[in-house]
C-alpha cells in the first residue's frame, strides 16, 4: 500500500498535509500520533471512505478503485475499528457473510453455517458460527472481524486501537495471531497509543503530528522517548507521575463499601477511600474490577452489601449515585459517556442543568459560560461550546466526559480505564485533572489496566477472579503489579 503526498481538507481545517506512507508486503507497520494528528483521516483515505483532495492511494502499484466501488475496496483493504462493526443481534455466520449470505436464490442456512465454521477453523477462531455475535467477548468479536476481512480477499488489514478494550492475556493472544498472519503474508497497519505495543509487535513505525508526516523508521531503531518526542514535539517524560503527599490519616471516608458483592462478578468486599485519596483497582478482564466500579457508579445493582458516600447510604441506580455525590467516567465513552448529537456544552453540563437558570429553565448564556470555563480548565480542544461532541478527537471527547463527572463537585469520582484510546498529551491532561480533584478533597476510585494511570494512585488493589488478592502501596514495581494480576504473587 502506498499513500503518496495525500492531502485532505474539511472546510478551513487541513486534516492531512502532504503525507506519504509506504507499507511493504507482509509488514506490520505502526501508525502513531496524538489525537488530532490525522490518523483517522488517513485511515478514511486508505479504506476509500474519503477521497483525497491531493495525492493518491495505490495498492500493489495500481491506483485505488473509485470510492463508489465498495466491493473492490473490500478486496484490497479491511479495517477492524476500535468501535466494533459486528451486528450483535445477528449470528456469527451472518456477520461473517453479511451481504454475501447467498449467491443466487434463497439463503441456505445450513450451508452458510458450515462455510462460516470452515472459515473460523481456517483462522483458528474458536467460536460457534450459530451463536449470537452480541454474546461474544470483545476479543472474540475482533477475531470474527479479522476473519470476515480476510474472507473477502483483503490481504491488507488496518487495526485501529485493537487493544483498547482488551486485558493483558487477551492482548498477548491478539499479538500471537497478528504474528501468525504476518508470517502468512498478511500486511497490517497497527494504530495504537501504547508505544510498548508498537515495540512488541511492529516492524516499522510512522509518526504523524499536526496533520503532517514526521518520521518513518524501523521500530528497532527508535526508543520510547524518541517516539514521544516525535509525537509531541517536546521532550519525553510526559507519562512520569510526580509523587503525591501522604493522605491525611484523619481524613474522613469519602467512600465506604461494606460487604459489597455482585453474583457472578465479584465476591463481597470491604473498601474505604478517604477524602483526597486516589485508590487504583486493576486485574484481568475476568477479575470483576469493572463490575465493581459500575456498581459504585450506579450502572449495576449489587447483590449484597452497602455503599456509603460521605457517610450517607447510596441507593441503586445512576440518579441515586449522582444525588449522593458520585461522579462516573464509564468504560465506553461512545456508548455510555456521551450523547453524540448534542454539543460540548450540553454534554458537559448535563448533571447541573437545573443550576443553569431559574425554575429549571436553562439560560443559554449561562450554560455557555460554564462550558467555556470547562473547556479552559480541562484543555478541551474544540471549536467552541456549541461544537458537536461527535466532532472531537478521542482524547478531547474523554475530557468532556471527565468535565461532566466533575461538574457536580462530587465527593467520589469513579473512573474506568480513563485514558484508553487517548494520546500522551491528553493522558497527561486527564490524569492532571484527576489529581487536582483529589487535591481538592475528592475521593477517587480508578479502575485501569494502564500502569501509567496507576502510578498516580496512593495505593493499588489487585483483583483476581472476583476477590481482592493484593494491596500495593505507592512505590510498587511493574513486576509486583503484573505478577499479582496474573495470580502468581506471594
Amino acid at each position: 500500500m502506498e499513500a503518496l503526498d495525500v492531502t485532505k481538507r474539511f472546510g478551513a481545517t487541513t486534516a492531512l498535509s502532504g503525507v506519504t506512507l509506504r507499507i511493504a508486503p507482509g509488514e506490520t507497520h505502526a501508525l502513531v500520533g496524538r489525537n488530532g494528528a490525522g490518523k483517522s483521516t488517513l485511515v478514511s483515505l486508505l479504506t476509500g471512505l474519503q477521497r483525497p483532495d491531493g495525492g493518491e492511494v495505490r495498492f500493489g502499484g495500481l491506483a485505488a478503485p473509485p470510492v463508489a466501488d465498495r466491493v473492490a475496496w473490500r478486496r484490497r483493504v479491511a479495517c477492524v475499528f476500535q468501535r466494533s462493526t459486528i451486528i450483535p443481534t445477528l449470528s456469527v455466520a451472518e456477520n461473517l457473510y453479511l451481504n454475501r449470505q447467498a449467491g443466487r436464490g434463497p439463503i441456505r442456512w445450513g450451508a452458510l453455517r458450515r462455510r462460516a465454521g470452515e472459515l473460523l477453523d481456517e483462522y483458528g477462531v474458536g467460536v460457534d458460527p450459530g451463536a449470537l455475535a452480541g454474546e461474544l467477548g470483545v476479543e472474540q468479536q475482533q477475531l470474527v472481524e479479522i476473519a470476515r476481512a480476510l474472507s473477502q480477499g483483503a490481504r491488507f488489514i488496518i487495526l485501529d486501537e485493537p487493544t483498547a478494550r482488551l486485558d493483558g492475556p487477551a492482548i498477548e493472544r491478539l499479538f500471537a495471531r497478528m504474528r501468525a498472519l504476518s508470517a502468512a503474508g498478511v500486511t497490517m497497519l497497527f494504530i495504537s497509543h501504547h508505544l510498548q505495543e508498537v515495540h512488541a509487535v511492529c516492524d516499522t513505525v510512522t509518526v504523524l503530528r499536526d496533520a503532517r508526516h514526521v518520521l518513518t523508521l524501523p521500530v528497532a531503531g527508535i526508543g520510547h522517548d524518541e517516539l514521544v518526542a516525535a509525537m509531541t514535539g517536546e521532550a519525553a517524560g510526559l507519562t512520569a507521575a510526580a509523587p503525591r503527599p501522604p493522605v491525611d490519616a484523619a481524613a474522613p471516608a469519602a467512600l465506604r463499601l461494606a460487604g459489597l458483592g455482585l453474583d457472578g462478578a465479584y465476591e463481597p468486599l470491604d473498601l474505604e477511600v478517604r477524602a483526597g485519596e486516589i485508590v487504583g483497582v486493576t486485574g484481568s478482564g475476568s477479575s470483576g474490577k469493572v463490575s465493581l466500579a459500575e456498581t459504585v457508579g450506579g450502572l449495576r445493582r449489587a447483590s449484597t452489601g452497602a455503599i456509603h458516600a460521605g457517610g450517607d447510604p447510596v441507593g441503586p441506580g445512576v440518579p441515586a449515585a449522582l444525588e449522593a455525590g458520585i461522579g462516573l467516567v464509564p468504560q465506553d465513552r461512545h456508548r455510555e459517556g456521551l450523547v453524540p448529537l448534542l454539543s460540548v456544552a450540553e454534554n458537559a453540563t448535563m448533571p447541573i442543568a437545573d443550576r443553569l437558570g431559574p425554575a429549571g429553565v436553562i439560560v443559554p448564556s449561562r450554560r455557555r459560560a460554564v462550558a467555556e470555563e470547562f473547556i479552559r480548565q480541562y484543555d478541551i480542544r474544540a471549536e467552541g461550546p456549541d461544537a458537536p461532541v461527535a466532532s472531537l478527537s478521542g482524547g478531547n471527547a474523554q475530557k468532556v466526559v471527565l468535565a461532566r463527572a466533575l461538574s457536580t463537585r462530587p465527593r467520589v469520582l469513579v473512573l474506568i480505564n480513563p485514558t484508553a484510546g487517548v494520546d500522551v498529551r491528553s493522558k497527561e491532561s486527564l490524569l492532571g485533572a484527576v489529581r487536582a480533584a483529589a487535591d481538592a478533597g475528592t475521593g477517587v476510585l480508578m479502575v485501569s489496566d494502564e500502569l501509567d494511570d496507576l502510578r498516580h494512585c496512593d495505593r493499588v488493589l489487585v483483583m483476581f477472579h472476583g476477590r481482592v488478592t493484593a494491596e500495593l502501596q505507592a512505590g510498587w514495581s511493574d513486576t509486583d503489579v503484573v505478577a499479582a494480576v496474573e495470580g502468581v504473587s506471594a
